[in-house]
């Protein structure tokens, strides 16, 4: 039996022409839609997670391409999931985008506490955009990005 393309849904890409996989967690639903949108209409899989810990249990399960975290959220929070991401030998090179109302110095200050007790330093993440994303450079980042660890 062929498969009848004209019942997939437009928003869902097809899984061959899938540029890979990003991981969105941000504990605003208004912002997982938005990320969502602008990444599936530009042919990449998306998976949503509302918390660092079922971000990191989503990371650990599916190992995706890249993924966009929030810093402040209720629970676990995107600091604690990225130092978790990176001391994980099977996670640490995923690159993360830091995406956040939170100003970057002020998350790298939050970034030198959290290496006081480590033996190696947390990486500053790969890339840090404060909330609300410029679409456009959301996008590039995220393809430069994941081009570099493919590269």
């Amino acid at each position: 039996m062929q498969r009848d393309d004209s019942m997939t849904p437009p928003d869902t890409p097809k899984s061959d022409s899938s540029r890979g996989t990003i991981l969105i967690v941000d504990d605003a639903m208004d912002m997982r839609v938005f990320i969502s949108a602008l990444f599936k209409t530009n042919g990449y899989r998306i998976e949503t997670c509302r918390d660092g810990s079922a971000g990191l249990a989503k990371a650990r399960e599916i190992t995706p391409d890249l993924i966009v975290l929030d810093v402040m959220m209720p629970g676990t929070g995107g600091a604690l999931m990225y130092k978790s991401l990176k001391t994980d030998r099977r996670l640490q090179r995923i690159p993360v985008i830091m995406l956040s109302a939170v100003g970057q110095r002020s998350f790298q200050h939050y970034l030198k506490m959290l290496n006081i007790n480590l033996a190696a330093p947390l990486p500053d993440p790969e890339a840090y955009l404060e909330k609300p994303p410029d679409a456009q450079l959301l996008l590039d980042t995220a393809v430069r990005l994941m081009a570099l660890r493919k590269g």
